[in-house]
């Protein structure tokens, strides 16, 4: 009698629990055998979130969500207009003209704004929706950036910043031009590196889902921009600063439940605008119960922002794959670009008769 009434309050012990167990179950972040988090997937990483804050809010961290849907009707607007000027069946622009203002593109206008995917939506974090990715300093905006690096900076995307008004006018001034040769374009424009590959991982305008494969040694981290892929060695040191690399060195260890992974040695040139080769950075991976990851990073470098400056937003888990990003297989136009400078600098000289 004792066993039977011992058997019956366990059956009933296990039923009450068996709802909550499996709920916590459901709940929580998915784990390796090793029992470490297990962050395989994909992301999507696209954002309405600014990442400097707009001069509206102030010093105000967050938005109530009022505002959140004022700024998300905003940027709707914003694409639905540049989606109606890159509309692919319009006239051919002006000779010399601006063919699409609205993304910036020069000449014969860019591609159709159909492309353009920087997210649907701000993010939240704890219930709360930030008024921009960054948050440090509290003004979340990114420091004054030193005027060497502003300098070196526009020697970098001189390519992308000239304004073409159909003449070889760099021949005007001294110094190298912007077209001179390969080296002389964008990192971008030479698909070398992507705008949003980082470190740190910043969303943009389009090309913002990440692939995160993990092993027990290794974190592999690739970005659909120019389908650069960064291996973080876990539980190493970093090599000596001769072995530079454009997306620097990374190694990983886990803080708990947060991978932490620290990132130096890069080249003169990094993927992040106006970083350079003292650029420092760390990141941490977060996972949430619902596959989410809270991506937080810190940027350090010296001789390019008069301090160091930090910002986090949410990557999406997502059922979506990242496609090849062909970039170099068909940069095409970086040939064209040469080629039309040279006609441009040829017919400069004609005009002034070969001085």
């Amino acid at each position: 009698m004792i066993r039977l009434l011992f058997s019956f309050i366990l059956l009933i012990t296990f039923a009450a629990s068996g709802p909550a167990v499996a709920a916590e179950t459901e709940n929580a972040i998915k784990r390796t055998t090793s029992g470490k988090p297990d962050l395989t997937g994909y992301y999507d990483a696209g954002t309405l979130t600014p990442l400097n804050r707009p001069a509206q809010f102030g010093d105000k961290q967050f938005m109530t969500r009022e505002e959140a849907k004022s700024v998300t009707a905003m940027m709707t607007g914003l694409l639905a207009q540049s989606n109606r000027e890159s509309d692919p069946e319009r006239d051919a622009p002006v000779l010399g003209g601006d063919g699409n203002q609205a993304l910036g593109a020069g000449g014969v206008g860019g591609y159709n704004g159909f492309w353009v995917d920087p997210g649907s939506d701000v993010f939240e974090i704890d219930g709360k929706i930030r008024t921009s990715i960054i948050y440090d300093p509290p003004n979340g905006r990114q420091p004054k950036m030193l005027p060497s690096a502003m300098m070196k900076m526009a020697d970098n995307f001189s390519s992308f910043s000239y304004q073409n008004d159909g003449t070889a006018s760099w021949l005007n001034h001294d110094g190298p031009g912007p077209f001179d040769g390969p080296e002389s374009l964008a990192l971008a424009e030479r698909c070398l590196l992507g705008f949003s590959g980082g470190p740190p991982m910043i969303p943009s305008l389009y090309n913002n889902f990440t692939k995160i494969v993990q092993t027990e040694t290794h974190v592999v981290i690739l970005a659909e921009m120019v389908h650069d892929a960064r291996i973080v060695r876990l539980n190493s040191e970093h090599v000596t600063q001769q072995n530079r690399k454009w997306l620097g060195d990374s190694i990983g260890w886990w803080e708990g439940d947060t991978l932490v992974v620290d990132t130096i040695n890069f080249r003169s040139q990094t993927g992040l605008n106006g970083g350079d080769e003292n650029l420092h950075v760390i990141e941490r991976f977060t996972p949430l119960p619902d596959g989410n990851v809270i991506y937080n990073f810190t940027v350090d470098d010296p001789t390019a922002w008069a301090a160091s400056w930090s910002g986090e937003y949410v990557w999406q888990s997502s059922e979506e794959q990242v496609y090849e990003y062909a970039c170099h297989e068909g940069n095409y136009a970086m040939g064209n670009i040469l080629r039309g400078a040279r006609l441009l600098e040829a017919e400069a000289m004609q005009t002034s008769g070969g001085q």
